[in-house]
């Protein structure tokens, strides 16, 4: 007896396709019938009642603060995530004897403080902000600070293959008084 593998296989994606708009369906209802608020005082309440159901995922929009806030060293910005690198920037030597420019990182720090989104009815404090997707933080200062020529520096600088130019910094900071919507799990 021959099996019909071309229709038996029609009917499995058919079977797969119905069972996945089936469950596509029941996280529909589930969405509607999430509870929704206007303001940050009414989300504790909305936590105790659904403190059963997990994961409950909720979406908070406020300013940013912080009671200790950082203060970017380059431009004076308050913020509460600061991310400052400095590269070398530099010249050097490829096989075929051309230059062609190059940079390497000497410097990357994080820094972030407890931080909270406020809507004036309430305070929400956000852990885990720096791995979030989506985070881009805003570039408070870039500077280039160009290399000082000497008869040494031009001299090592031949003799390792390289021309120093410069180290660009860099600072980006989330600032206080951003507004800023955060998704994310509820406990």
């Amino acid at each position: 007896m021959l099996v019909p593998w071309g229709g038996v296989g029609c009917c499995l994606s058919a079977a797969a396709l119905y069972l996945l708009g089936r469950s596509s369906g029941r996280d529909a209802e589930v969405l509607r019938s999430v509870a929704r608020t206007g303001s940050l005082k009414d989300l504790a309440a909305i936590l105790d009642t659904a403190s059963k159901v997990l994961p409950l995922v909720v979406a908070v929009s406020g300013r940013v603060s912080s009671d200790t806030p950082l203060i970017c060293q380059q431009s004076g910005m308050r913020g509460v995530i600061v991310e400052e690198t400095a590269e070398q920037h530099f010249l050097k030597h490829n096989d075929a004897g051309s230059w062609i420019q190059d940079s390497a990182v000497m410097l990357s720090v994080s820094k972030e403080v407890p931080w909270y989104l406020d809507d004036g009815t309430g305070r929400v404090y956000v852990v885990g902000a720096r791995s979030a997707a989506g985070l881009i933080l805003t570039v408070a200062s870039e500077v280039f600070e160009e290399s000082g020529r000497t008869l040494v520096r031009g001299t090592l600088d031949y003799l390792q293959g390289l021309k120093m130019l410069g180290v660009k910094r860099t600072e980006r900071v989330l600032p206080t008084g951003t507004s800023l919507t955060v998704v994310g799990e509820g406990h």
